[in-house]
């Protein structure tokens, strides 16, 4: 099918727009510019481009809510071909100030997190071939 159109940015709406940015830069690096207080662009190398805008009376989503105030929207994020990696990249999250959700390791090959604003963000393993 023939393209319509392509994705510009994926925004995100939150209480502080440069906090948030700093948050995923040092997850999946980039470096957040800003245009003002309100809006903070983090062009994520070789990947999308993530804005953050600000919100007042920002009310974070409730995982795994589905009634009110869902989730909204939720980040895949990447973080190791191992459980081991997943380990350590989790260790960087959770210092950066996210916070576990679920930490479950069974069939599924994901942890859900939520970011400083209350987002959920999933660090997922990517099994070996």
């Amino acid at each position: 099918m023939p393209r319509v159109a392509r994705v510009r940015s994926v925004v995100v709406d939150c209480p502080d727009p440069r906090a948030l940015a700093r948050f995923y830069a040092e997850i999946v690096g980039g470096e957040p510019e800003s245009e003002d207080a309100d809006w903070v662009v983090l062009q994520v190398p070789d990947g999308p481009r993530l804005a953050f805008q600000r919100s007042e009376g920002h009310t974070p989503p409730e995982w795994p809510r589905s009634d009110r105030n869902a989730q909204q929207f939720h980040l895949d994020l990447d973080a190791g071909a191992t459980w081991d990696e997943v380990d350590q990249v989790e260790k960087r999250v959770l210092n950066l100030g996210a916070r576990l959700l679920k930490r479950e390791e069974g069939d599924e090959d994901f942890r859900v997190y939520a970011d400083p604003a209350g987002h959920p963000f999933c660090l997922c393993v990517i099994p070996g071939d």
